[in-house]
């Protein structure tokens, strides 16, 4: 499976962006897709996930703000993020989950909220 992210980018506090993240390759084979994020000296910490029953989780800190979606074919998975802050600031990360349980991860995009 080959993930490809986009959709990062700089935006002032209280802005929105939206993520996009296409897998190719194996996609009959994924049964989750989620976002994750890794800030400056932090640990990569989960954002959302969906699976293919349309089951969703979010993390704690992007309750509310953030809303995770995917395309009909579960070939694409969106991250809507609004009432950004400068603390959502990071490196959001796509990672799929397949029936083997193994994991892939894209190449990261980069969300820079300014204060």
């Amino acid at each position: 499976v080959q993930l490809q992210a986009s959709g990062g980018g700089l935006v002032q506090t209280g802005g929105s962006l939206r993520l996009s993240c296409t897998s190719s390759g194996s996609i009959d084979s994924i049964n989750e897709m989620g976002w994750y994020r890794q800030a400056p000296g932090k640990q990569r910490e989960l954002v959302a996930t969906i699976t293919t029953g349309g089951v969703t989780k979010y993390g704690d800190s992007v309750k509310g703000r953030f809303t995770i979606s995917s395309d009909n074919a579960f070939t694409t998975v969106y991250l809507r993020m609004t009432s950004l802050k400068p603390e959502d600031t990071a490196v959001y990360y796509c990672k799929v989950v397949v029936v083997t349980n193994a994991n892939y991860w894209g190449q990261g995009t980069l969300v820079t909220v300014s204060s």
